[in-house]
């Protein structure tokens, strides 16, 4: 998301056609709040204000400053601390190990694989069980100091009963380990592995608290595999690594990669699980933005998952607002919250197999039903106009208050 913020502070609007000049502070204001409402998606609506800007109550602000010289340089030590040993102990354990790079070399622009996650044995036992556990102990270091979670029947999970009807039956007899088969048959059908994970996006620590519930591999910019301490641990998760900046309209490389990911961790029970966050950005939380459909291409079952971050004050959602004013602001807090609701797993019908937009909907339907969330077609593109236009209206919000100086 920063990187989407730097792209539109790049290419500012420089017509007057383009920007048009608000005459007052108060036009300025009405028109932040018009466009919060335009793109409710991606409005930040707590304490902190419109990229976390404020304007911060007196109270507000004493809390913050004591929470700066107390809380921050100790979870600051402590995270970094954490980071570094579990980047040793994934320096230790890769030794003499070189990494899996798919069934081909694909050194193309736009995907790239190599990653540890395919070494089996030992020594990847280690690796996944410090994973989760530092991983959790990171989020408790935080604020996240309880994550509950919440599992619903699979009989109840959707009041929509008719329309999931094929997914309930099945889910149903899978659940109860009954037989699918005729009776006086004594077989009885194993429940399939789901290809994949698909949750909702909402920041950064989703990445978190997905690494300490199941460990699993994720799609991310080539960069990440090279950046100091993350670059290798990314790695160990078994990334897939895109160049998001690649200006080829063929993308076939990306979905098909990821496809046969799917399909390896659908078949094989010792291959690294993949998750995927299908709406392909972040949101304030409370929305659903339409699915993108590459997690549901293979046609294997998947295991939905939903975050919750209830908030008082701050809101853990990385929208509208910098990498680093976010972290600052999340350390400054003494509790933070998230809700997790962990959906059974949905088999698709032929239907949705032969259909990929239809399985996608299907289950961004269940998913905005379980989670109470607010189903929206916004996507990607109408957020890049909403931070280029925010920037805009709050650097002229930012003349007016210079001037009256």
């Amino acid at each position: 998301m920063e990187s989407e913020l730097k792209d539109m502070n790049s290419n500012p609007p420089t017509s007057k056609e383009e920007r048009p000049l608000l005459k007052s502070e108060s036009d300025v204001s009405a028109a932040i709040e018009e466009l919060d409402k335009k793109f409710a998606p991606y409005a930040r609506t707590d304490l902190y204000g419109t990229m976390g800007l404020g304007p911060f109550p007196a109270a507000e602000k004493a809390k913050l400053a004591v929470a700066m010289v107390t809380l921050v340089p100790v979870r600051f030590i402590l995270a970094m601390t954490i980071l570094l040993l579990y980047y040793l102990v994934c320096r230790v354990f890769t030794l003499f190990s070189s990494p899996y790079r798919g069934g081909e070399e694909e050194e193309e622009e736009e995907v790239v694989q190599e990653d540890y996650a395919h070494m089996g044995g030992w020594r990847r036992t280690v690796i996944v069980r410090c994973g989760r556990f530092l991983s959790r102990v990171l989020l408790f270091v935080f604020g996240f100091y309880w994550i509950p979670e919440s599992c619903p029947d699979p009989e109840t999970t959707s009041s929509e009963a008719l329309f999931w009807g094929h997914l309930r039956y099945r889910l149903l007899y899978n659940s109860l380990g009954w037989s699918l088969f005729e009776e006086g048959e004594t077989d009885k059908e194993e429940p399939e592995r789901p290809g994949v994970i698909v949750s909702n996006h909402v920041s950064y620590l989703d990445i978190l608290y997905h690494m300490s519930a199941s460990f699993p591999s994720f799609v991310a910019k080539r960069s990440v595999g090279k950046l100091p301490l993350v670059g290798l641990i990314s790695k160990c998760l078994g990334c897939v690594y895109v160049q998001r900046e690649a200006k080829s309209p063929d993308f076939k490389g990306v979905s098909g990669t990821v496809n046969e990911r799917v399909r390896e961790a659908h078949k094989n029970k010792s291959a690294p699980t993949i998750m995927l966050f299908p709406e392909g950005t972040t949101t304030n939380g409370d929305y659903l933005l339409t699915f993108k459909t590459g997690a549901f291409l293979a046609g294997t079952p998947v295991l939905p998952v939903i975050l919750k971050y209830p908030y008082e004050r701050f809101s853990a959602a990385w929208d509208t607002i910098s990498g680093a004013r976010h972290v600052l602001f999340l350390l400054c807090q003494f509790v933070n919250h998230l809700e997790v609701i962990r959906l059974p797993v949905y088999y698709p019908s032929q239907e949705e197999k032969d259909n990929p937009k239809l399985y996608a909907s299907n289950v961004r339907k269940l998913m905005a039903s379980e989670g109470n969330l607010i189903l929206s077609d916004l996507g990607l593109g109408d957020k890049r106009i909403y931070h280029a236009t925010l920037n805009g209206n709050l650097s002229q919000l930012r003349v007016f208050h210079q001037k009256e100086e």
